[in-house]
């Protein structure tokens, strides 16, 4: 990086307002169509191979290969990239190989869920309901597409039609709504979106990637640290993998675990620590306020609380021995699980506040009470509100049907107070929302609520594509799309165009890639590890409705009304504690998230953010700090995605060498 001599030199220049007028150009070319078939054949196995190995996908590496890779060629070509083309990179980058499921680390596409179901229908989790699991969502356990793991098999048939529908409507309705939401919060209310000029800002700053400018030069540092990183923690551990059916890890992954360690002195507490550099640097990237308000909360309540609740036996299905995962889904179904709804519950009656308030004090003022839909700005590629809405309404309406069809004995009144009265309120609360603070809001289990509430006493209806989507988060993709100058049309296209481009992707690599290797194993240590953990939490859930025949519902014993209000309480209390102390509130949001991490995660993320605040930050200041951060640790995860995927290609190499007869 740059020293205090040349600071002057190599500072960043200040960036043009966010909200200055626009010249709207359409980013979709035959470039980003090239970009776009790199990423669905490069990036996407890569994706798949790392989101098992570590639980992280290739995005960032992804998003910054591709636009350097293209943007070299277009200079050299005397055809440089525009700016909109730049961004419909990254957006189709970021959207291409994004992880669908960070908990189970699923990337590659929506054929990852079918590859977790025909995993989930195997599990031991699963096995009191798994002959409950419908054909429609994923074969029986004893055929052999998924006993011989086929995806190719005609048992697959249904479950893969469904999914193509699935995601052609789910892509009709967030484009209709998040479109309607951003017309609404955007350009009627003018809600400022805090974070949606600094992920645009972010985005258009890629242009100067391959460039003697400050940016170049952090993420070239970046880089080789990440190649440096990625080759003790990704490669060894693939190779060895690989070659020996059982990975070398130098770094333990996804985390060192000390619980069992600790338990005499502390049991229960979740104890452990995390050596992945990226947690380090994502910690410099975040609000301070909010990594650590979630590292204490972390702490606090897995590390602290957890010994005081074992000893006032509030813990009762803890058992010695335990490590970390299964501490951690014992103590949630004892105390946590409520306590969290509870806390859920309090920041979602905050959000609804601070939206009523907002209302009630925009209707005060005559210009901001006036709300009308005014013509939108010209060239920005808007299309007629009706269009949008007809559009939402219309996949709403055919995931109703579908799913009445699916689930003939579920009551179709809650389908249609899902589809159209729940999802576009809470929709547009969120919407709004994350339009002043930057934050949605979520109304935990309410999908688990209604079913048991319904008397349905099936399985089936946990897999049916029952309408209940937040689109409050799409008002801001739009935002971002607006700052970049790039015409909504362009997204459009570009939408479709990975619908084409990743279906068929998805399938051909995960049924390459599933049919080499049993999932999970030990060449997978983050699905070893976690697997287990979320097929027991996906048990627990999809039996809160059966009948039990006088036994015992985990579930329904886990949710504990008196916790779940001591939650709700205790949130708005802690808000009250902070707005009373004057404390950020970026500092309560990190609070009320970090409850139910792993401190593993957060303490590592908190010492990279202090690291940043008090040294780092002083050295090159606070601003320059600010706009240095990310582009080192967007570097950082471009190295470590080129040796992840350097390595990963030599396993899938591999495993196609083994299936030859020769």
């Amino acid at each position: 990086m740059a020293t205090n001599d040349a600071q002057a030199d190599s500072a960043p220049k200040p960036e043009e307002s966010a909200n200055a007028p626009q010249q709207f150009e359409d980013g979709f070319s035959l470039k980003t169509i090239l970009g776009a078939l790199f990423i669905a054949l490069f990036m996407l196995p890569g994706g798949m191979y790392l989101g098992l190995v570590a639980g992280q996908g290739v995005g960032d590496a992804a998003e910054w290969v591709t636009i350097v890779l293209f943007a070299e060629v277009a200079r050299r070509s005397y055809q440089p990239l525009k700016k909109q083309e730049i961004y419909l990179l990254f957006y189709m980058a970021a959207s291409l190989t994004t992880v669908i499921n960070a908990d189970r680390g699923l990337a590659g596409g929506p054929f990852s869920n079918l590859i977790w179901n025909a995993y989930f229908v195997q599990s031991p989790q699963a096995a009191p309901f798994a002959h409950q699991i419908p054909h429609w969502a994923v074969p029986m356990a004893t055929s052999p597409a998924v006993s011989a793991r086929m995806l190719w098999h005609p048992d697959w048939l249904y479950p893969i039609l469904l999914l193509i529908v699935g995601e052609f409507l789910g892509r009709l309705s967030w484009m209709g709504m998040g479109y309607a939401l951003f017309r609404m919060t955007s350009d009627v209310e003018k809600l400022p979106f805090p974070y949606a000029p600094v992920a645009a800002s972010g985005a258009t700053a890629l242009s100067e990637a391959g460039t003697e400018s400050w940016r170049w030069g952090i993420f070239s540092t970046g880089s080789v640290i990440g190649l440096l990183f990625g080759f003790v923690y990704i490669a060894i551990p693939v190779v060895t993998g690989t070659l020996f059916g059982k990975s070398f890890e130098i770094f333990p992954i996804p985390f060192a675990d000390y619980t069992v360690k600790m338990q005499t002195i502390a049991p229960a507490a979740i104890v452990g620590f995390s050596f992945s550099l990226g947690n380090v640097l994502l910690g410099m990237v975040l609000p301070f306020e909010i990594v650590a308000g979630a590292m204490v909360a972390s702490v606090i309540g897995m590390i602290v609380m957890n010994p005081i609740l074992y000893h006032m036996k509030l813990l009762p299905n803890y058992r010695f021995g335990s490590d970390a995962i299964m501490a951690k889904i014992s103590t949630d179904m004892d105390f946590w699980l409520s306590v969290g709804i509870g806390i859920n519950l309090a920041i979602a009656i905050l959000g609804i506040g601070l939206v009523v308030k907002t209302l009630a004090s925009s209707r005060r003022t005559k210009a901001e009470s006036k709300f009308t839909l005014s013509p939108p700005p010209a060239g920005r590629g808007d299309v007629p509100i009706w269009i949008a809405l007809g559009a939402w309404i219309f996949a709403t309406t055919v995931l109703i049907l579908l799913s009445k069809y699916l689930v003939p004995g579920f009551p179709l009144w809650i389908l249609l107070f899902f589809g159209f009265l729940w999802s576009p309120i809470n929709s547009y609360i969120s919407a709004r929302m994350i339009g002043l603070s930057g934050r949605g809001i979520s109304f935990p289990y309410i999908k688990e609520a209604s079913i048991v509430a319904s008397g349905y006493q099936r399985v089936d209806v946990w897999y049916a594509p029952i309408p209940l989507p937040d689109h409050g988060a799409m008002a801001q993709r739009f935002r971002e799309v607006e700052l970049t100058g790039t015409k909504f049309t362009s997204i459009f296209k570009a939408e479709m165009l990975m619908l084409i481009l990743l279906l068929p992707a998805s399938f051909l690599f995960w049924s390459f890639f599933w049919n080499g290797n049993a999932l999970p194993s030990a060449q997978f240590p983050y699905a070893q590890r976690f697997w287990p953990l979320q097929a027991q939490t996906a048990a627990v859930l999809q039996q809160i409705n059966l009948p039990h025949d006088g036994g015992s519902n985990w579930f329904a014993a886990a949710i504990k009304p008196l916790y779940i209000v001591g939650g709700t309480v205790s949130g708005l209390l802690i808000y009250g504690l902070f707005a009373l102390l004057k404390l950020p509130m970026l500092s309560f949001y990190g609070f009320a998230g970090g409850l139910g991490l792993f401190p593993a995660n957060t303490i590592p993320q908190f010492i990279g953010a202090w690291f940043g605040k008090k040294h780092l930050a002083k050295k090159y200041g606070q601003e320059n700090w600010a706009r240095y951060a990310p582009v080192l640790l967007a570097g950082f995860s471009c190295g470590t995605g080129l040796m992840s995927m350097f390595s990963i290609s030599l396993a899938l190499i591999a495993k196609a060498v083994a299936k030859l007869p020769y």
